[in-house]
């Protein structure tokens, strides 16, 4: 089992904003906060969101580049995930993929995929 991640972020008070609505959704809690950043927790495994120090953000996040791609949550149901999509449009979060949403995945594959404020690929996985 992953034990964290622990992601850079160009602004902390936008990816706040963004994981508290999100993370919640699908069943994690606030796990540790101090000035620089902030965690959420499910089960044993914990995601860790920090500010990126001032010398290192001339450089922007983009995953097609060498690291991360991106990160692909469980989701609970087929519902869950139509109800996360209304949620990030109402929220102005674009959905990627819109023409082939919600099977961009493949035809057994239902999902939603999205980014989040640094445009990290986020998607969220019915089960089959």
């Amino acid at each position: 089992m992953l034990h964290h991640v622990e992601i850079n972020v160009s602004n902390l008070e936008k990816s706040r904003n963004f994981y508290q609505f999100l993370l919640p959704y699908l069943g994690y809690e606030l796990y540790q906060e101090w000035p620089k950043g902030f965690s959420y927790i499910k089960d044993q495994t914990y995601l860790v969101f920090v500010q990126t120090e001032m010398n290192h953000l001339e450089h922007s996040y983009h995953r097609g580049h060498t690291g991360l791609n991106h990160l692909a949550f469980h989701g609970e149901s087929r519902e869950q995930v139509d109800q996360l999509t209304l949620a990030l449009k109402e929220r102005q979060v674009s959905i990627l993929y819109k023409d082939r949403h919600p099977y961009a995945g493949g035809n057994q594959y239902y999902a939603v995929f999205f980014e989040d404020p640094d445009r990290v690929k986020l998607e969220v996985v019915a089960p089959t």
